[in-house]
């Protein structure tokens, strides 16, 4: 898995990445104590409040991505995403009032969800042997879960000589740095299609809607953000109130949690061999709501602790893989528009299951809360197993009726003859009827899934 570093582009990148996390990770402890700073008590809406503010802005502004990626280079849009979050990030030490916080968060976060679709979609052109880009996803899995380790371990020694204000300093060095690495290296050129906004705006999620594996691959996303909210917003109160445990056994839990999912994120590659992603991807979503199920009912120190690290395992089973479905599924140049696609649909999920899981757990319980998400996360699971055929070749066989369209003049050479005429700068040409076999992604000239 390690072999890819020696890629000097992506070790670039993947670097990029980890500074650009860490400083997120550091951020992420500063701003609540920001918030206590400012609201006391009442910090812990606050901090609610700012992550739903995330999630709206991952919804609404991510499938914009896609436009920008088509509108301005890559390696431009990533750098300038990065100096403009260094900024931002540094007008945070100023902030007096809860309002400035939520503007902040907004804004920094929307340039958030710009650049990580953009980014993940550059990985594949970097990387086009499908071997070593499931080893880069590893590699990403693994960067985010030792994260969400080290960020509270570093912010706390760091915090033993320094104010908390000066975290928001390392983050901003963080994207500086991120921002710096991208800009060392040159990113493979796509074939770029000239298209107007909207079009660059939907295409992303009509490619992502009429390929039947990405529609399974959104349920299973929903599956995953069912169990995975149950662990994020009430590990705290399971083992706080529940256990009567300390912060320090708060962390134990959440670092069980990110064991699992590193020990799969590590054994990917030979998890996916001679397999399909489908059958892993399946098989994860399938245990999450058995196990959700099981702590619905052993709720106790060690059961959960256990729990908590097969829900980490299985819930990176199933979204681990995910990119691999994403570069099967597009062109190059559709890419970072498909990838932005998913990202706002996932975190659509989020959205909705973050609430929820704090909702039900103080209304009624953790055993309630629990068996609710089990159903959530079992509904994604059986959804995920109809909408994505067990049979799903890459090369299907299939015919072409007589059409007569246009495409953009740079749409490629393919689309040249016959040429019929030019029409508002698009090029108007015919296809006869054909029946062929060929890898089958959704584009202009397959605008629709093959049935049977």
């Amino acid at each position: 898995m390690l072999s890819i570093l020696a890629n000097r582009t992506y070790r670039n990148l993947f670097a990029a990445q980890v500074l650009s996390l860490i400083g997120t990770g550091l951020t992420t402890v500063a701003l609540g104590l920001l918030a206590y700073d400012i609201a006391g008590a009442d910090a812990g809406q606050v901090l609610g409040v700012a992550l739903a503010v995330k999630m709206i802005a991952y919804v609404g502004v991510s499938p914009f991505a896609g436009a920008l990626a088509g509108w301005m280079p890559r390696r431009a849009l990533l750098v300038t995403l990065d100096l403009i979050r260094a900024g931002m990030v540094l007008l945070l030490p100023f902030v007096s009032e809860i309002w400035q916080i939520y503007v902040l968060v907004f804004l920094f976060q929307s340039c958030s969800a710009a650049f990580t679709p953009t980014f993940q979609a550059t990985i594949p052109d970097v990387l086009p042997d499908e071997e070593e880009y499931t080893a880069a996803l590893s590699m990403s899995r693994l960067a985010y879960d030792l994260e969400s380790l080290a960020s509270p371990l570093l912010a706390a020694l760091l915090l033993t000589v320094i104010s908390f204000h000066w975290l928001f300093v390392g983050n901003a060095i963080g994207f500086v740095a991120s921002g710096i690495l991208v800009l060392s290296v040159t990113l493979p050129v796509v074939k770029a299609v000239q298209r107007s906004f909207v079009e660059r705006l939907t295409r992303g999620a009509w490619i992502y809607f009429s390929t039947p594996r990405l529609r399974g691959l959104l349920a299973l996303s929903f599956a995953a953000a069912a169990s995975g909210a149950m662990v994020i917003v009430n590990t705290v109160v399971i083992v706080r109130a529940g256990f009567g445990g300390t912060e320090g056994d708060v962390a134990w839990f959440f670092a069980a949690y990110g064991a699992g999912s590193m020990v799969v994120a590590i054994a990917l590659l030979k998890l996916l061999k001679g397999r399909s992603p489908r059958g892993v991807m399946i098989t994860g979503a399938v245990a999450l709501p058995v196990l959700l199920a099981i702590a619905a009912f052993y709720q106790n120190w060690w059961s959960i602790l256990v729990l908590w690290l097969l829900l980490g395992a299985a819930g990176s089973a199933v979204m681990t893989p995910g990119g691999i479905l994403l570069r099967r599924s597009a062109h190059p140049e559709d890419r970072p528009s498909l990838f932005a696609a998913q990202f706002a649909l996932s975190h659509a999920g989020w959205l909705v299951t973050y609430p929820l899981a704090g909702w039900l757990g103080a209304s009624f319980g953790m055993t309630i809360a629990f068996a609710v998400l089990a159903i959530a996360a079992g509904s994604g699971a059986i959804a995920a197993m109809r909408l994505w055929p067990a049979n799903d070749p890459d090369i299907i066989e299939h015919d072409h009726h007589e059409i007569e369209h246009s495409h953009p003049l740079d749409a490629g050479t393919d689309h040249a003859p016959p040429l019929l005429g030019n029409a508002d700068g698009n090029r108007v040409h015919r296809h006869g009827p054909i029946r062929h076999a060929h890898p089958y992604i959704i584009d202009d000239h397959h605008q629709n899934w093959p049935k049977g």
